[in-house]
């Protein structure tokens, strides 16, 4: 597996402008399921275990440009999202995740990567079955604080059946609220989640794909970079992203 131990804290000093605390943690489940009628992304309330990318500085992207979520590891720092969206041609170290993020407020804090791991596949051909990335994190002014203590986060299943109830979030480029979209997710051949809703844009990329009860089944990313108008996809959570969590928890 291929890792990048960082420690940059440029990121979170170009946000120190983003109003902190106040959050009130949320349980994955309490946002419920059921079907989006349209099929069509729409703002949804932010949730404390969801939360921005951001890059500040770095003049080939908006402000924030992905999307991520605190998933559960006994370490209680650990962030999942897209490949693409931490690794082109190297590592950026210049992020920041912000969870729970709206309207230039971070309720739960600024959090910098400690580590990033991605499959070798994605490094070697940008392989979209391997479009996954998962990310330790720490809270700069904190020291001892673990993320998923302030936020929760979503078990992670490994092979899920389906197709199965789902649904993703996300936030655009442009938006200052995620936006969501629910509806049956599909297998999309053996190695790719397709879930169909349309108006999923930029900046969603990495958000979580999850099931009814909330555990987390997938990332936007995958095919086509994430999916098109009408449909978003994900790699699919089989045995290399299960070793590529086991990687990331381990090291």
């Amino acid at each position: 597996m291929q890792g990048e131990r960082v420690g940059d804290q440029t990121a979170a000093k170009a946000l120190e402008g983003l109003v902190e605390g106040g959050g009130e943690r949320t349980a994955a489940a309490e946002a419920g399921w059921k079907v989006s009628e349209p099929l069509e992304a729409g703002v949804v309330e932010p949730e404390s275990a969801i939360g921005a990318l951001f890059s500040p500085g770095m003049d080939w992207d908006d402000e924030h440009h992905c999307s991520g979520s605190v998933v559960h590891s006994a370490g209680g720092d650990l962030v999942v999202t897209a490949a693409h969206c931490v690794y082109a041609r190297g590592f950026r170290t210049n992020l920041a995740f912000v969870p729970g993020y709206a309207e230039g407020k971070a309720p739960f804090g600024v959090w910098v990567p400690t580590r990033i791991d991605v499959d070798p596949r994605w490094v070697e051909s940008a392989d979209p079955d391997y479009d996954v990335a998962f990310i330790r994190v720490r809270r700069p002014g904190h020291v001892g604080q673990r993320l998923e203590d302030v936020t929760g986060g979503h078990p992670v299943r490994f092979g899920q059946q389906l197709p199965a109830p789902a649904r993703l979030v996300g936030y655009p480029n442009d938006a200052e609220q995620p936006l969501g979209c629910a509806n049956t997710a599909v297998a999309a051949g053996s190695t790719q989640l397709r879930l169909d809703c349309a108006d999923v844009p930029n900046g969603t990329s990495g958000g979580p794909v999850l099931t009814a009860a909330g555990t987390l089944i997938g990332v936007i990313g995958g095919r086509d970079g994430g999916g098109d108008e009408v449909t978003s996809y994900s790699s699919y959570f089989g045995g290399g992203v299960r070793e590529l969590y086991e990687r990331a928890v381990r090291d």
